[in-house]
């Protein structure tokens, strides 16, 4: 094998984009997928939570050349619509205005059109080839053809694993050595549902904002399709009451909904079928001390550190991962060094997105409706609007900016415990000693870096 040339194990997104972007820098990729092409067959994921693509993602999409195609098909989301117990509705924003948004694409359309950019680009794909064993010192790796039988032996410099949060990578190499491969269960799952087109065609309820009916330990959330749909994600204890072990009939889960989220319920006319044909989703979270095996081997993405899903920045971590991985393998000879430099930047970021993610359940299922998380609220976009240069909600800073993750959850975290005293004991913003806040958050805060 040439030493420019690299083999992807796993061609869903972050395997597309990472193919599309060293292509383009003139390596030579070959990209093998244990399913077939999605372009061919019909779009065949397992999960269909929507995707919630932030800054992040965006600037790898734009060093692709493939944010023009992906956002045609976007739908925008300014916020979060929390619909209440009693059936009120509040539009809770996620930045200042309009140009500070989170845009809900499709999974499957997605994937497609990067594995056209790749493509395009010149990668190599191969679909039916799912990766059975990895020969590490003889640098061979055996696929086989599930519709077929078929065994192919593929000779590689180096593999890539981008084979998502079940990595047929990640198991070979932990085979080879250890990994410190942990996972913690959330002891939460979900269940996806529909909300079909209005008889008009149009969208049944405001199509640009995130629904959110946060009911303290469990809630749903709706995200809008560009086909007029929302994808429903019903998301609850594993045990207990109300839980996935004691909702299973169409009849408790009609009668939990009609209790607990009853303006959904004419909005999603299948809710039993649905809920009794649909599985339940695993919430996870991955945590490995090392990702890669030397110049051999290198993980990125899920199949590197999967998270829960609640900051929707899964897919915008794992496309951070691409253009980092790109950048080290542009810059480092040295394959080894490479994949070596790439983990010391991103490790860190990973566990501090992964750690942030979890926070966010809490808050959207159980915050968004709390006075005082809705006051602390108003005093972060008041400080945010007198100190841009200092102080950054958390959320932008995740969603909105490039920052490393792990600043924003350091950030994020002086920031909250100067909210939290400025509003302790008080229920409006009137009389907040402002002077003692100001000099706080100079001291405590440093002015954030340019993004360039």
């Amino acid at each position: 094998m040439t030493a420019r040339h690299l083999t992807i194990i796993g061609a869903g997104l972050a395997g597309g984009l990472l193919a599309t972007l060293l292509a383009q820098r003139g390596w030579s990729v070959d990209v093998f997928e244990r399913r077939g092409d999605p372009r061919v067959r019909g779009y065949a994921g397992g999960r269909s939570i929507n995707l919630a693509l932030a800054e992040r993602g965006l600037h790898a999409l734009r060093a692709a050349g493939a944010d023009t195609a992906v956002l045609d098909k976007a739908v925008m989301m300014r916020g979060r619509m929390v619909h209440g117990a009693d059936g009120t509705q509040q539009l809770l924003r996620y930045g200042r205005d309009d140009s500070e948004v989170i845009w809900s694409v499709s999974r499957g359309e997605l994937n497609i059109t990067l594995l056209d950019a790749a493509e395009r680009a010149g990668a190599r794909l191969h679909f039916d080839q799912r990766l059975d064993t990895v020969d590490f010192d003889a640098r061979r790796a055996t696929f086989v053809d599930d519709t077929s039988g078929t065994r192919t032996e593929h000779e590689f410099a180096a593999l890539l694993g981008a084979d998502g949060a079940g990595s047929a990578l990640r198991t070979a190499m932990t085979a080879h050595a250890d990994l410190g491969e942990r996972i913690e269960g959330l002891g939460h799952g979900y269940k996806e549902l529909e909300i079909p087109p209005a008889p008009d065609g149009g969208f049944r309820i405001e199509p640009n904002a995130l629904h959110i009916w946060p009911r303290g330990h469990y809630m749903c959330i709706a995200l809008p399709n560009d086909e007029r749909t929302f994808t429903v994600t019903l998301f609850l204890p594993n045990e207990g009451d109300p839980s996935f072990a004691s909702v299973r009939t169409r009849a408790q889960a009609r009668a939990m909904f009609e209790r607990d989220f009853a303006d959904a319920v004419p909005l999603i006319p299948d809710l039993e079928l649905a809920y009794e044909r649909n599985p339940v989703g695993v919430l996870a979270t991955l945590y490995l001390d090392r990702w890669h095996l030397d110049d051999r081997a290198v993980l990125l993405g899920d199949a590197a550190h999967a998270m829960v899903p609640f900051h929707g920045q899964g897919m915008n971590c794992a496309f951070e991962d691409c253009v980092a991985l790109a950048d080290h393998l542009d810059r480092t000879p040295d394959r080894a060094q490479a994949f070596a430099a790439f983990e010391r930047e991103r490790l860190p970021n990973a566990r501090a997105i992964q750690a942030m993610a979890l926070e966010n359940y809490l808050e959207m299922r159980a915050r968004v409706d709390d006075a005082d998380f809705l006051l602390q609220r108003d005093l972060e976009r008041e400080l945010a609007e007198r100190h841009p240069d200092r102080f950054v909600p958390r959320y932008a800073l995740v969603t909105f900016r490039r920052l490393p993750y792990a600043t924003a959850f350091e950030r994020g975290r002086i920031q909250r415990e100067l909210l939290v005293e400025a509003t302790r004991g008080r229920d409006s913003l009137d009389g907040i000693d402002r002077t003692w806040l100001d000099a706080e958050l100079a001291r405590r805060l440093p002015p954030l870096p340019v993004e360039t």
